[in-house]
């Protein structure tokens, strides 16, 4: 059973403490349990209703009303405000609160219904990409644990997997083909499945050949699709070797095509990319770069 602080339900919230202390001398919305110190502690069931009850004073119930609801009014309340209420603050709220619960139906109900509203790539944007920067900021400070953290990453995995599902394959003298891939030691597929959406959703041919890939397995995969070009990201630090000379390697072996990069590690250093390698140094950089490329396809056909 987790345990959180005041602090914990600060940062989950967005409630400030002192608010917290009041909320709870004057209203009695919830009584904390205390260490032998006369510390202030609080559980699951704490945090989920205050994530429930922060909600709705966000959408300008007061909290005098709030305090009358009986705790089923304060759930139906919040299902019917996330249904209807797109608001960046409201969807990452229940967002975080169908985590924190584990949730799937609530969590379905809120990334279907701002994908209808939407479209999956705005969701992402607009949605998804902001909470899972809430997200790793949460789990570095202890406020949520491994489980819920695996638990929606898992879902919003799921959710991509159908995305690109959807997008039909494309062919023709016209398309480009990508080869996307995560080198050994990479772990974050969720901004590769990511970018194989984007890439699949403006009519390129892609081929995702998946993690853990060795340069051996990649050149295996070329021989075979001989692609334009090849996508990879680098956010974790290598342990065989500095970077530059990975994508020194990279530009040896594979100089036939045109090869980009991204994430944290390729940024964050002073790497000098050869002439076969462009950098791309943020999502909204790739995004460019994908859209002025359909552009340039576009004026071909």
């Amino acid at each position: 059973m987790a345990v959180y602080s005041i602090k914990d339900l600060e940062k989950l919230s967005g409630i400030k403490a002192h608010t917290l202390r009041v909320w709870e001398q004057r209203y009695s919305i919830i009584e904390p349990r205390r260490t032998k110190t006369n510390i202030r502690y609080y559980l699951d069931e704490d945090l989920k209703f205050i994530l429930n009850i922060a909600l709705l004073n966000k959408n300008g119930i007061k909290i005098s009303k709030i305090a009358r609801m009986s705790r089923e009014e304060i759930a139906e309340k919040v299902a019917a405000i996330s249904e209807i209420n797109f608001e960046y603050g409201t969807q990452l709220d229940a967002l975080t609160i169908s985590m924190i619960e584990m949730d799937e139906y609530k969590f379905d109900r809120i990334i279907s219904t701002n994908i209808q509203q939407l479209g999956f790539e705005r969701t992402m944007l607009e949605i998804i990409y902001p909470f899972l920067d809430k997200l790793s900021v949460l789990w570095l400070t202890g406020s949520i644990n491994p489980v819920q953290e695996n638990f929606m990453s898992y879902l919003i995995r799921q959710k991509l997997i159908v995305a690109i599902d959807n997008e039909p394959l494309i062919s023709g003298k016209h398309v480009k083909k990508f080869l996307i891939y995560l080198p050994e030691g990479e772990k974050q597929e969720l901004s590769m499945l990511f970018m194989h959406y984007l890439l699949k959703s403006r009519r390129n041919h892609v081929i995702y050949i998946g993690q853990d890939i060795t340069l051996a397995d990649l050149k295996d995969a070329c021989n075979i699709h001989h692609p334009d070009y090849i996508f990879t990201m680098i956010t974790e630090t290598f342990a065989k070797e500095p970077v530059q000379q990975y994508i020194d390697r990279l530009s040896d072996n594979f100089g036939d095509c045109h090869i980009l990069l991204s994430g944290y590690q390729v940024v964050a250093q002073e790497v000098h990319p050869p002439e076969n390698v462009s950098i791309l140094r943020s999502l909204d950089q790739a995004m460019a770069f994908l859209n002025e490329l359909k552009q340039k396809k576009a004026r071909l056909i």
